[in-house]
């Protein structure tokens, strides 16, 4: 029910160098998403960037934000459609979804904006890396809620998209996963977003 912004790609390695001063990442590239980053890194990102901009007030998205992102108005398992394959997502091509056809399955990350994005223009929302959520992880309510934040405790976040290992069924926009807040992965990445 609240608007808020969600950034248009994954932050990339060129933007985390020069907030952090490294890059983590396996996969080399100034445009390709950051990886290897755990929740916790994410944070301490985010803490810096606010830092400078204080009026930013940047952080992870829910996981209802990112799905709603996600989905652009969608009801189907993609924005797009039904099915996809390599030259929408970046994914493991050789075990497409739900009986689709094989496709080109390219075992690294590709740059953020390399793929086409979805109707609301944010880029590969499915594939490429899992993204962080502020969300702690746990079972939905039996009720409708609004605007949901998540589970009060546990020890693990939600983790949205797919990634570019993972099988088409992973990459739905509604599938979601969860990882220790201090886990790194050459799969993993996050997306910024303002308002919640």
């Amino acid at each position: 029910t609240k608007g808020f912004w969600m950034a248009d790609t994954t932050v990339t390695q060129a933007l985390w160098e020069v907030i952090m001063e490294e890059n983590p990442s396996e996969f080399k590239g100034e445009d390709r998403p950051v990886e290897n980053v755990s929740w916790e890194d994410a944070q301490t990102f985010i803490t810096k960037m606010n830092g400078l901009k204080a009026e930013l007030k940047l952080c992870l998205p829910t996981e209802a934000q990112w799905e709603y992102a996600c989905r652009a108005e969608s009801t189907t398992p993609f924005c797009w459609g039904d099915q996809m394959d390599s030259t929408l997502v970046n994914f493991d091509g050789s075990r497409p979804y739900n009986s689709g056809s094989p496709s080109e399955e390219r075992r690294r990350t590709v740059e953020v904006k390399e793929l086409p994005c979805n109707d609301w223009g944010l880029y590969q929302m499915h594939g490429n890396v899992w993204e962080w959520c502020q969300d702690r992880f746990g079972d939905y309510p039996a009720e409708p809620v609004i605007d949901p934040q998540g589970v009060k405790s546990g020890g693990s976040r939600v983790l949205c998209g797919g990634s570019w290992i993972d099988s088409g069924r992973r990459c739905r926009s509604a599938y979601r996963l969860h990882g220790v807040p201090s886990d790194r992965s050459n799969d993993t990445g996050f997306r910024l977003a303002r308002g919640h």
